[in-house]
């Protein structure tokens, strides 16, 4: 039998807080073509390098000061958790590796152990519920590099992104549950932003997104590369599961970058909108992480309950990403199992 493992990537974190480590891991991070896909070379460098890193450096390291934990970044510790719970699940048969895009462990010293490690069949799955050239693809097309220079014989299947899947949806339903049993007003869907000109670009008929009327809920191709189609997507699945109606629920785009337009409506700007309607109680949920990170736990947990509440809310909970907790082991236990089971036939 060919030894098989799977491959858990999620987007990374600095070494440390220190500025250094941040800058460092910002300059990968911001440097990745796919990330910040214009001005191309050297302007891009230059724009990373020379004007964002140095002026975002420091700040982002007090950002990962509020988070940082004893076991180091929060996303880090859970998705070591993750590999381990994964891997006690599936046994000493299927090993289970874990890297990050950017930082450590990086991709290219995983694969490498991979390839010493004898493995011949890979499960490649990336931790993002949501298609995105800055995060599912440049993960895949990462570890795609690797393996061509370090195991060119390995067989790699990739996990498709699982927005809509129908047991990621039921592992959602059941860490939000008891969260929504709790009076509240509004059920907050606050989504990782991308600029909306990537939305264009991924599609390949440049006559859908964001172009056609209402292009979410219009059915088209576009959607299997629309990272905002398979945000909402999400959301209508697991409202239904959950029976939330549509007057309790909203979509917000977070984390954007000033000089262009980004999806909306802007998380930021909907924490401080929402109180002014009559909404005091708020439930916000992270559905585009699969692990709890700086974007939630600094970002929303932290600065949006201020926003939130400054603005005259009363109540403010974060309801916890998926992370550790044993449905989505069972989720990426169960995924894991139907590729292991196809392979065998």
């Amino acid at each position: 039998m060919p030894k098989r493992a799977v491959l858990l990537v999620n987007l990374g974190s600095p070494d440390s807080t220190a500025p250094a480590d941040v800058g460092r891991y910002l300059r990968e991070f911001l440097g990745d073509e796919r990330v910040i896909d214009r001005p191309g070379e050297p302007f891009r460098s230059i724009l990373v390098n020379g004007i964002i890193v140095p002026f975002r450096a420091k700040k982002s390291a007090h950002a990962y000061e509020q988070v940082w934990t004893k076991e180091g970044s929060p996303l880090l510790s859970i998705s070591r958790r993750v590999r381990d719970g994964l891997a006690a699940k599936l046994g000493a048969q299927t090993p289970v590796y874990l890297a990050m895009r950017y930082g450590n462990p990086s991709i290219a010293s995983v694969v490498g152990k991979i390839a010493a490690d004898g493995v011949e069949e890979l499960l490649l799955f990336p931790q993002y519920p949501h298609y995105a050239m800055s995060s599912w693809e440049t993960v895949v097309v990462r570890v795609m590099e690797e393996v061509a220079a370090q195991a060119p014989r390995l067989k790699v299947t990739t996990v498709q992104p699982f927005y809509a899947d129908a047991d990621y949806i039921a592992a959602l339903h059941t860490v939000a549950a008891p969260y929504l049993a709790q009076p509240h007003d509004h059920l907050l869907f606050s989504y990782h932003g991308l600029p909306a000109r990537h939305m264009r670009k991924g599609d390949s008929s440049h006559a859908h997104c964001l172009t056609v009327p209402d292009c979410c809920n219009t059915c088209s191709p576009a959607h299997a590369t629309c990272y905002r189609a398979q945000c909402y997507a999400t959301t209508r699945e697991l409202t239904a599961r959950a029976g939330i109606p549509a007057d309790r629920y909203s979509v917000s785009f977070q984390s954007r970058l000033a000089g262009e337009p980004w999806l909306e409506p802007y998380t930021d700007q909907e924490l401080e909108r929402l109180p002014k309607v009559g909404i005091k109680r708020l439930l916000v949920i992270c559905a585009a992480f699969t692990a709890d990170c700086l974007e939630t736990l600094e970002e929303i947990q932290q600065e949006g309950r201020e926003s939130f509440l400054g603005a005259g809310g009363e109540s403010f909970t974060q309801i916890p990403c998926l992370n550790d907790h044993p449905v989505f082991l069972d989720f990426l236990a169960k995924r894991t199992e139907r590729w292991l089971t196809a392979a065998r036939v």
